[in-house]
């Protein structure tokens, strides 16, 4: 009878050091994004997407805004001396060869020369509206996928959530197994991770690029105020 009572003893406390073992052995394994995102399925996928969209947008846009803030030093004196020698043909082939959202205004008030300064000032403005739109084309995509990416996470997260307890409620033994709940709780936790970092890294790619076309902005103000000082002048 001692021999009966001790032998499963001796199994279950087997089976209990097999069990520890196995969970000791999985937490040395190491952690990577990699096979984080294994567990997240299909919405890390729908994450990676977004990010991949995102890092091309933002490569497009900042070379754009490269090429708009480069402009030739000398370029507002050459077309100060044109003016100023009535060669206003030359001024415009100037602008059209510079082609650059400077250029294009000014180009704009040179065709508007000998109408009213209010006129001119319109126009330049307008033009200058129009190029600031360009230099801002698909930045709302980058807010959109800043913005909504973090709650994809969280959505991830509730689906994760609700799967665990839906397995947990059909159980036929009624027992709670700790590994299937450990497993979908971090494929819920990944998704919260995966949509946190693709929210912020965008976020920051955002406020750069608007930073950089505020820069642009204060560039063309500057160019429109020096051509209207140059109208301005005396002759």
């Amino acid at each position: 009878m001692l021999l009966q009572t001790t032998v499963p003893d001796l199994n279950a406390y087997d089976s209990i050091q097999a069990l520890a073992q196995s969970a000791t052995e999985a937490a040395q394994e190491p952690m990577n994004l990699w096979t984080m995102a294994q567990y997240g399925g299909w919405i890390m996928i729908l994450l990676a997407v977004l990010l991949a969209i995102a890092v091309y947008l933002f490569i497009e846009r900042l070379v754009v805004i490269k090429k708009a803030k480069a402009e030739d030093n000398t370029f507002m004196d050459r077309i100060k001396d044109y003016i100023h020698e009535g060669k206003i043909d030359s001024a415009l082939n100037l602008c059209r060869q510079t082609d650059t959202p400077s250029s294009r205004m000014i180009e704009k008030g040179i065709t508007r020369i000998g109408r009213p300064m209010s006129d001119v000032l319109v126009a330049v403005e307008n033009v200058g509206n129009l190029e600031v739109a360009k230099l801002e084309k698909n930045l709302v995509i980058l807010a959109t996928i800043a913005a909504g990416a973090p709650m994809l996470g969280f959505l991830g997260t509730v689906i994760g959530m609700v799967q665990t307890f839906y397995n947990m409620a059909g159980s036929e033994s009624g027992a709670i197994e700790l590994s299937a709940l450990s497993t979908g709780m971090y494929q819920a936790m990944v998704t919260t991770i995966g949509g946190l970092i693709v929210g912020i890294l965008v976020i920051f790619a955002y406020n750069y690029l608007v930073a950089r076309i505020d820069s642009v902005v204060r560039q063309l103000e500057g160019r429109t105020m020096e051509f209207m000082d140059l109208l301005n002048e005396p002759a």
